[in-house]
């Protein structure tokens, strides 16, 4: 069996268009459709309380007005923090999106998600994708849908919950390990997402060889990335959507 048959664009908006909204909120979801962009990518986490949720880091003092760890926070009180005051004064009283919450958007949109099972230290993996996948594989076709990780054991737990053609997997790397293949056989990935700067030519050539989809983080310049196509990479996750879209169009027009 064949993995989903996704359509991948060039162009995924990371966390939501972070560069115009307050990252992996709502608002950001719905500026990056604006602005043109099909995909997303977001990171889910649970709460003290089990609530999953859009959020990235492992405590709330970045992107909100108040301090503390997530994992020590409900739903109740996640509802009071001002989690968009900290990006611009337009954003005050944005609030923290719930799993459920961003589903609905994403489907009101039409839009697919490059979802990252986020596993922050000391966080049980195992428990996140239980709670996570079944709710996420019911709202979203597997056309719209890449979950990806860091995180082995959550991919494995991904891959017991669902086959190959059923849901895509993506496997996340900082700097490419020499074990990047078996890793990603292990759960039989569908893409390999690394940090862009990091991967090599050759390591691009051997992953398309071997039938991998590249998707490359986080790529905010696109002159210094525009090389990278030629590697076969499929899309650059990006903060800056429009802005590289701009270059791209201008780059076709003069190419």
């Amino acid at each position: 069996m064949t993995h989903p048959a996704i359509c991948l664009p060039t162009l995924i908006a990371h966390r939501g268009y972070s560069a115009a909204a307050p990252e992996n909120t709502l608002t950001a979801v719905r500026a990056a459709h604006q602005a043109g962009a099909t995909w997303v990518e977001l990171d889910v986490q649970l709460l003290g309380d089990g609530t999953p949720v859009i959020w990235h880091d492992s405590d709330i003092n970045r992107c909100s007005d108040q301090r503390g760890e997530l994992a020590s926070l409900t739903w109740q009180r996640a509802q009071q923090l001002d989690v968009g005051s900290w990006f611009g004064d337009a954003f005050a009283g944005e609030r923290m999106a719930s799993l459920e919450a961003m589903l609905a958007l994403l489907n009101e949109l039409n839009m697919g998600v490059n979802l990252e099972i986020k596993v922050n230290k000391g966080r049980d993996p195992i428990a996140l994708v239980e709670t996570v996948l079944p709710v996420v594989l019911a709202a979203l076709p597997a056309e719209r849908l890449i979950v990806s990780s860091f995180d082995a054991q959550a991919l494995a737990r991904c891959r017991l919950i669902a086959p190959k053609e059923a849901l895509a997997l993506g496997v996340l790397f900082g700097s490419i390990p020499p074990t990047w293949r078996s890793q990603c056989e292990a759960v039989e990935a569908f893409s390999i997402h690394p940090h862009w700067p990091r991967l090599k030519h050759t390591q691009a050539a051997a992953m398309r060889r071997d039938g991998y989809e590249i998707l490359c983080y986080t790529a905010n310049d696109p002159g210094a990335f525009e090389s990278r196509w030629n590697w076969g990479i499929a899309s650059a996750i990006t903060d800056e959507p429009e802005a590289f879209q701009r270059y791209l169009n201008n780059r076709r027009q003069h190419g």
